[in-house]
């Protein structure tokens, strides 16, 4: 089974009446606030084009010049606020990373479930990973000497296959999310990968503690350093800290609310990747 329909079987039960396929007017105004905290963060980036084989892509970029990159991917919802929240976050870690988040879904981005659902199920898998090498590459080309890749949920699972299938990636870090057996198997990872997944992550094979222990397993057999963490009480997109992304969470039935747990998280980033970067 693909990493998209490990995601889609999950995701099934969201599409209840409480979330509709179309759009009503009660949730008009959290689209609002949606769009004027994705238009504040946009302030911060820079907006570039990167150009592989045949095909250009937008790319926003945060973070002083000439320091250590990394790779940010988004969740299935598209290049929106949260990631770019993360992004930043990322950017002011340390003595400062230089972020960069590819739009895999090319200017789309889900305001609902099943908006997600379809833009998810349409992604070129294999294309990804080439916005993937090609963002890494662009970003050795313009001053970082090392890049790491993270992403969350769609995003983990992509970072995951990329210290799989990218040889120039340095370090990985993955929240709650693993590749499918056709995409990239992890007993072939050539890149340090670090790994967060929640104690109550429902997503069964994909995020889960089963998919968590199987990823670790299949680690083991790498010789390349690896950590995988499980956070105890914490359930999918534990990350996800903004008052919006929290009621958007809670929307999905996912009320679970752990600032340690996303401190120890973030903790643990900063130490992979400054050994690492």
């Amino acid at each position: 089974m693909g990493t998209a329909q490990l995601l889609l079987r999950r995701a099934s039960f969201l599409l209840t009446p409480s979330l509709p396929l179309r759009r009503n007017p009660v949730l008009s105004s959290l689209f609002q606030v949606r769009a004027a905290m994705a238009a504040d963060a946009a302030s911060q980036f820079q907006k570039i084009q990167i150009q592989r084989e045949d095909t250009t892509f937008d790319a926003y970029v945060v973070g002083k010049e000439n320091a250590p990159g990394v790779v940010v991917l988004q969740e299935w919802w598209g290049v929106d606020y949260e990631v770019k929240n993360h992004a930043i976050h990322i950017s002011q870690i340390g003595d400062g990373y230089r972020a960069l988040i590819p739009d895999l879904y090319r200017g789309k981005v889900a305001l609902e479930v099943a908006e997600a659902q379809h833009l998810m199920d349409g992604l070129d898998w294999q294309g990804a990973i080439k916005d993937i090498q090609a963002s890494v590459k662009w970003l050795k080309e313009n001053g970082s000497s090392k890049v790491g890749v993270t992403g969350y949920c769609m995003g983990g699972a992509l970072a995951i296959a990329s210290g799989v299938l990218v040889p120039e990636v340095d370090a990985v870090v993955a929240f709650y999310g693993t590749p499918s057996s056709e995409l990239a198997d992890p007993s072939k990872a050539q890149a340090p990968i670090q790994a967060h997944f929640g104690e109550l992550d429902s997503f069964v094979g994909f995020a889960d503690v089963t998919a968590a222990k199987s990823l670790e397993e299949k680690l083991k057999s790498t010789g390349v350093s690896h950590e995988v963490h499980i956070y105890p009480g914490c359930s999918h997109a534990f990350m996800n800290a903004s008052p919006e992304a929290f009621e958007r969470r809670k929307g999905m039935g996912l009320t679970d609310e752990n600032q340690g747990a996303i401190d120890l998280a973030w903790s643990r980033f900063s130490t992979w990747m400054g050994c690492f970067l």
